[in-house]
């Protein structure tokens, strides 16, 4: 990769922002207004961008429902957003935390700690891709405010070939990840408050995109039920709680039935909706969720055919 490809000298979210020149010179009350006037920005850039989602949703879902992985990959500030969403897509919706993986140049001690030049090779990116024996089926989702970022392009290049989805989440229309990636999301959030910091506008802007990619293929899938999270992983009392919950919401029941229930339904709450609304055992209900790939609607509609 040569100088010109790694200039971001002309890039949006590189250029300096006239409106707050004189940011250093502000109260802590003008800091906070203005840094809130220019976050409201953020999502008229995104709905922008809405039809590129969407598309890049319905073809997560495909992936995934032919056993496709979400790996997410970035460097610095996209990395951990990466990784972030990648992390909490498995306790939320019960998936295997091989099907969902998030890589940060530099590995997982990127995460807390600088690494230096790690984003700046792109056969990092290739070899990471490598370690986790990429398949056609895999989903690569390239994270880098600029759009620039050698460990991405180098990784995205490689999804390529060996026929992955490619999506790139860019905050500049000019990079170069917009070309390779089979989906480009651009939302353009302008200068950063603080010049080149895009760990703000544009990095807020990467979590809304990747909160409705992550989100959307999960509910494409079947991993929600109406809006609830009926695959929760119950690992501790708040969860419990909320689990309790969402069944006297989704079925009506008293507290105390919606307790006896879950426990029946041995902390699954998926299994518990499909037991009450499908009026079988923990057993058959189990087995309709496995041959449903875990999508409640399409159980609950199985045992009730089988039942009549």
């Amino acid at each position: 990769m040569n100088e010109q490809d790694v200039n971001i000298a002309g890039l949006m979210t590189e250029t300096a922002n006239e409106a707050t020149s004189h940011i250093d010179q502000m109260s802590a009350m003008e800091i906070a207004k203005l840094i809130n006037y220019e976050d409201k920005k953020v999502a008229d850039a995104v709905e922008k961008e809405l039809a590129h989602i969407a598309k890049a949703i319905e073809e997560m879902a495909k992936r995934y429902r032919d056993g496709g992985r979400i790996i997410y990959i970035g460097a610095g500030t996209s990395g951990r957003l990466g990784v972030m969403d990648a992390v909490e897509l498995i306790p939320t919706y019960s998936i295997p935390k091989e099907r969902a993986i998030g890589l940060i140049a530099g590995g997982e001690k990127a995460f807390l700690h600088a690494v230096e030049g790690a984003e700046d090779q792109m056969d990092l990116g290739v070899s990471d891709l490598k370690k986790l024996q990429l398949q056609k089926e895999d989903i690569v989702i390239g994270i880098a405010a600029s759009g620039r970022t050698p460990y991405v392009i180098g990784a995205l290049q490689y999804a390529n070939e060996i026929g992955a989805l490619t999506i790139a989440v860019a905050c500049n229309k000019e990079g170069k990840m917009n070309q390779l990636a089979q989906i480009a999301i651009a939302p353009v959030t302008g200068p950063e408050v603080v010049s080149g910091s895009t760990r703000m506008k544009a990095g807020t802007a990467q979590k809304l995109v990747l909160n409705m990619l992550s989100t959307g293929t999960m509910i494409l899938v079947g991993r929600i039920y109406q809006n609830y999270m009926v695959h929760v992983q119950i690992n501790n009392q708040k969860l419990e709680e909320r689990a309790r919950q969402i069944l006297v919401h989704v079925l009506g029941l008293s507290y105390e039935k919606a307790c006896v229930l879950l426990s029946n339904a041995h902390q699954s709450v998926a299994c518990a909706i499909v037991m009450e609304l499908g009026n079988c055992a923990y057993e058959i209900a189990e087995q309709a969720l496995q041959y449903s790939k875990g999508n409640v609607r399409e159980a609950i509609t199985s045992v009730q055919r089988a039942s009549k």
